[in-house]
């Protein structure tokens, strides 16, 4: 094979190790293409895609894969371009430093083509330009044209908003809003690829009524990509709320920044003041230019004064801060967008490293505009050219049809191996029994080096339809295999329905490989069909996910283990993903057991209160006889196998409840009665008997379709109700690999580890344990009880800020209180419940066959946390593992700074613990520890910054943890004032404005027992730290600043309360 290479680092070392690399490949004739290596080593491409393109040269035969030059072409168009580019680069970089051998090279090319369309799935960015961003309305939404009109409106005030924002780096080009099927139709098209399950943007109502905060999911650390953005239909109609959050088009600048960028909060409603270095207290906020006022409320300050707590030093609840309306700050859009004068993100600048918000936790003190210069799309893409404002985005409207559906079944001699038509038959009937919804139009084709139509797509009206197509399903199998003329077929058979196959849908499953599958990989696009792949067994071509990619469709695989449910429940994750989750099957349960005779298959499936009807209980087996079945309801009435209705050929059993279901714990129990073993399988299923009831929800996800080994993959289970995190739950994934055994998972939502927020009802676990390469099916379990599962209120961050009110002109303006509807505990009970939940597959690349070393270091720490006691820093923090987030660490690194800057550029330089005797607790258990600071003066006050990393057995390390930070203070007594507070008056709520000194707004005064606010004539001066404004000497108070240079600290933990003295300077290591 000649191919000529894509770009290469101009390094003479790497240009010879590539081209040794190229020549163990079998290619001779190696031709590097410039790239250029900016000021941080990172290769920048500087070819056109055509010329990428015209790089490959793939006449001839790739003797070294076995595989046909075709499997190469993919289908591009020119908006591929800067991902390919980039990604190309990206995968170049890999193999330079991971010294992988030529096989390995082309392997891994070739999985980074399978992954290019995976990558492409969502929004897309071209010359400056997002396309593709899909707004999806629920379908419980009602029709409302002024919803799509301020849509369009919203979304292009915020174009030119970006656009200026970013320095003329983006704006929305291609707009796409996707309406419900429930809506009239109209002159909307037909929706092709697009799902609400994939959409950017979502319009939804909030679950029980509360508040209408726009606001991102966002499940990864610091800039990743979230999951969505969810809008509210009033939040998008009702102008009242544009004073409380701003224009909707800034807002949803804000939200795309989470969304795209991975960007976070520069407030903090949890600490919405902080003490500086210089002991001057400042609101949370960026830029530290915006100015404001501080404001209490009446009976919180029934004084006059905000009140300092004395064991924080910060005003307690009711004091809070008031931007100007009108300001010269342009910063910052991640705090208040909502400001006329608000047009940019923080830079380095402008960016306040001190203040307690989450974008300066979560990215190390980075600020916004930095993460988004960071990003792949901020490397790939140059301002625009010119001063001429981009074009308004272009909107598209449509619409969800019925569902049309033909599966697409392999019947050729693989597919006689084993019992895999047997589990075909099977799990395709449970799918069209129960898993297909009414309405749908389902059709059966077969195909071996021929296909056929089985049974013409009809529409499913009854039992009967069901049942017709049942009988419809493959007994044999034999003969070569053609997935081509399968696929063709399938397409064929949707036209003759509606006459055309967009938005339609293929189920596309084959065992074994075709080594001319690609040979139809130009027509597939062109029909616009989505095509869902089920790989079963493990030599399925690893070509058929390019099917699903190119498509925008699902990938599943299954084993061929007797003891494995994985067909089943590919067929299950087929459900309708249009939103309207009221009218789809809900598994509750799916387990499969290998019975030796006499053994019985048992456990309990918990039905909560939401309330459900047709349900069904679908036990399948092997051979012979049916086992003996027992189920008990919540009140003891038990089934037995005179209730099932039997299907003998197929050995399905099932058990409809009529009427609504018992809530409660069902009991089953299955025997095997035959005199030898046999897997014995049981699902639940059941749909919610009140539409306007929220059923829990289990949503499954990984961060990575494709992972490298030794990287890990993060496996996220998102328990829901409504839009209402559930907590408390007992989540476990079950991995299964190709071949061996499968993986147990316990994941967690604990804030640390692969967990990024604690209590958002995201669960989560690194896997990173491989022991083969190839496909990865995972489901997850997810079980609560009436104890233990709450229901936590929504996120508080990473929405766009509800603005309390704002100084007009020296003039107070408040703004409605926020809503609330949850109770004073935060949480209400969910009760018991049972959900499995299928989550796909992902492909696992470059396993070595043994490797000894370990390879694993300890996860980052994320949530450390600092407070101070009395005399003391109390430090806290999740403990990571051995092997990132599972197992024990060997010891921890704890170093501190008068500099955060210094933690994050310089952790090795920064002042040195004593930690020896603090001994790591097992992955996930909280870890404390304190320190007494001998010689420190504390009615200075000192603000000081801590880090931490971990170590393992092999002297790994973790990446270095976010950094906390903690202000020691002399305590405060209560402040009475000697005067009666002047009040201002407001229809919405009565306020009291704070006398403010001018250098700081607090006062820590050498020697002093007691912090006053210094009163003047003035009951409504600004914090002049916020403002800039001239006061008189006599209006000052006299701030000291405490700078030691010597810190004396005696140093303890849980393991050793005797402590330790030392001495260290700042820069000094200690030892």
């Amino acid at each position: 094979m000649t191919c000529k290479y894509l770009p290469i680092i101009n390094d003479e070392e790497i240009y010879s190790e590539l081209k040794s690399v190229a020549e163990d490949a079998g290619d001779t004739d190696y031709e590097p293409m410039g790239v250029k290596v900016d000021s941080e080593h990172e290769a920048r491409p500087n070819v056109t895609f055509a010329a990428a393109l015209q790089s490959l040269d793939i006449a001839g035969s790739n003797s070294v894969l076995g595989v046909q030059p075709a499997d190469l072409v993919f289908r591009m168009t020119k908006n591929n371009s800067t991902t390919f580019l980039r990604h190309w680069n990206h995968f170049l970089t890999e193999i330079i430093y991971r010294k992988l051998s030529g096989i390995m090279l082309w392997s891994s090319f070739l999985v980074f083509i399978l992954h290019l369309h995976a990558l492409q799935s969502k929004v897309q960015l071209k010359d400056n330009g997002f396309e593709n961003i899909v707004i999806a309305i629920n379908p419980l939404v009602p029709e409302n044209k002024t919803l799509i009109t301020n849509i369009k409106d919203m979304v292009t005030e915020a174009s030119f908003y970006l656009f200026n924002a970013t320095k003329r780096r983006f704006y929305f080009r291609d707009v796409k809003i996707l309406l419900p099927m429930s809506w009239e139709s109209h002159i909307y098209q037909k929706r092709k690829h697009e799902s609400y399950e994939k959409a950017s943007v979502i319009v939804a109502e909030p679950y029980l009524k509360y508040g209408d905060d726009p606001y991102t999911l966002q499940y990864g650390g610091c800039g990743k990509e979230g999951k969505y953005i969810h809008f509210t239909p009033n939040y998008l109609i009702s102008d009242d709320l544009i004073s409380v959050y701003g224009s909707r088009g800034r807002v949803f600048v804000h939200e795309w920044a989470h969304l795209r960028w991975g960007l976070f909060d520069e407030y903090n409603y949890e600490k919405p003041f902080y003490i500086t270095k210089e002991n001057q207290i400042k609101a949370t906020r960026c830029s530290a230019n915006l100015t404001g006022l501080f404001v209490c409320e009446r009976n919180s300050c029934p004084d006059g004064d905000c009140v300092l707590g004395s064991q924080t030093g910060h005003f307690e609840e009711g004091c809070t801060f008031l931007a100007n309306k009108l300001q010269n700050a342009t910063s910052s859009i991640m705090y208040m967008q909502a400001l006329f004068s608000v047009v940019e993100f923080c830079n380095e600048s402008t960016h306040d490293a001190e203040a307690p918000n989450l974008q300066n936790r979560m990215c190390d003190y980075q600020s916004t505009w930095d993460v988004i210069m960071g990003s792949p799309d901020s490397k790939t893409t140059s301002p625009m050219s010119g001063t001429g404002l981009p074009p308004p985005p272009m909107f598209s409207l449509l619409q969800i049809q019925g569902r049309v559906l033909c599966l697409v079944l392999d019947v050729s001699g693989s597919m006689a191996v084993g019992d895999r038509i047997h589990q075909l038959r099977q799990a395709a009937a449970l799918f069209l029994l129960q898993g297909v919804e009414m309405g749908s139009h389902v059709g059966i084709v077969t195909f071996n080096s021929k296909a056929e139509v089985r049974a013409p797509l009809q529409e499913i009206i009854n039992e009967e339809v069901r049942k017709q197509l049942i009988s419809y399903l493959p007994a044999t199998a034999g003969g070569e295999k053609n997935i081509c003329a399968g696929i063709l077929q399938g397409l064929q058979a949707i036209e003759e329905l509606n006459g055309s196959a967009v938005g339609s849908e293929i189920v596309l499953l084959t065992a074994g490989e075709d080594n001319a599958m690609s040979s139809c990989f130009p027509e597939v696009p062109e029909s616009e069909v989505i095509i869902h792949t089920i790989a079963l067994g493990p030599k399925v071509s690893k070509d058929l996910e390019k099917l699903a990619s190119m498509t925008e469709g699902l990938k599943f695989s299954a084993t061929d283990r007797l003891d494995s449910s994985g067909l089943i429940d590919a067929f299950n994750g087929l459900a309708f993903r249009n939103g309207d989750i009221t009218h789809h099957a809900i598994q509750l349960e799916s387990i499969t057991q290998l019975l030796q005779p006499d053994q019985q298959l048992s456990g309990t499936v918990t039905f909560d209160g939401t309330g459900w009807n047709d349900t069904f209980f679908i036990v399948t087996w092997q051979a012979g006889e049916s086992p003996k079945f027992l189920i008990k309801d919540p009140s003891k009435k038990t089934y037995k196998n005179e209730n099932f209705i039997q299907d003998s050929i197929l050995h399905v059993a099932y058990l409809r409840i009529p009427g609504t279901t018992e809530t409660g714990d069902w009991t089953y129990q299955f025997i095997n009665t035959l005199n030898s073993s046999q897997a014995v399988s049981l699902t639940v299923t059941s749909r919610v008997a009140d539409e306007n009831m929220s059923p829990v929800i289990v949503q499954t996800y990984v961060n990575n379709e494709v992972v490298t080994f030794p990287h890990p993959v993060i496996i996220y289970a998102e328990v829901h109700q409504g839009f209402f995190p559930v907590l408390g739950a007992n989540v476990t994934a079950v991995i299964e690999p190709e071949t061996g055994d499968p993986i147990v998972l316990p994941l967690a939502d604990d804030g640390a580890g692969a967990d990024v927020v604690k209590n958002d009802g995201i669960y989560s676990k690194y896997l990173f344990s491989f022991t083969e390469n190839g496909r990865h099916s995972f489901k997850v379990y997810a079980q609560g009880t009436n104890k233990t599962v709450t229901l936590g209120p929504k996120q508080t961050w990473n929405h766009a800020m509800y603005v309390p009110g704002y100084i007009d002109n020296g003039t107070i303006q408040m703004n409605p209180p926020k809503p609330s509807i949850i109770d004073s505990e935060g949480q209400v009970k969910v009760g018991g419940f049972s959900r499995t939940t299928t989550g796909g597959t992902f492909l696992v690349t470059e396993v070595p066959q043994r490797y000894l070393t370990d390879m694993f270091p300890p996860c980052k720490i994320i949530d450390l946390d600092v407070k101070t006691e009395e005399d003391n820093f109390l430090l806290s923090w999740t403990a990571p593992g051995d092997n990132y987030d599972q197992g024990n660490a060997t010891s921890y690194e704890i170093r501190m700074s008068m500099s955060p800057l210094m933690l994050r550029d310089s952790f090795e330089n920064a002042i040195l613990v004593n930690a020896s005797g603090l001994i790591p607790q097992p992955s996930g258990f909280n870890e404390m520890f304190s320190l007494w600071p001998r010689d420190l003066k504390l009615e200075n006050g000192t603000v000081a910054y801590f880090a931490i990393r971990a170590l393992d057995k092999a002297s790994l390390h973790s990446e270095v943890s976010n950094i906390a930070q903690a202000t020691m203070f002399a305590q405060a007594k209560d402040i009475y004032s000697s005067s009666t507070a002047n009040t201002i008056n407001s229809s919405i709520s009565t306020m009291l404005f704070i006398a403010i000194g001018s250098v700081a707004s607090i006062c820590l005064v050498i020697g002093a027992t007691v912090c006053v606010l210094k009163k003047t004539d003035f009951w409504h001066v600004p914090d002049p730290m916020l403002q800039k404004n001239p006061y008189s000497e006599d209006e000052r108070e006299t701030v000291y600043l405490t700078q030691h240079s010597t810190l004396s600290m005696v140093v303890s933990s849980d393991s050793d309360q005797s402590g330790a003295s030392t001495s260290f300077k700042e820069g000094e290591d200690e030892v």
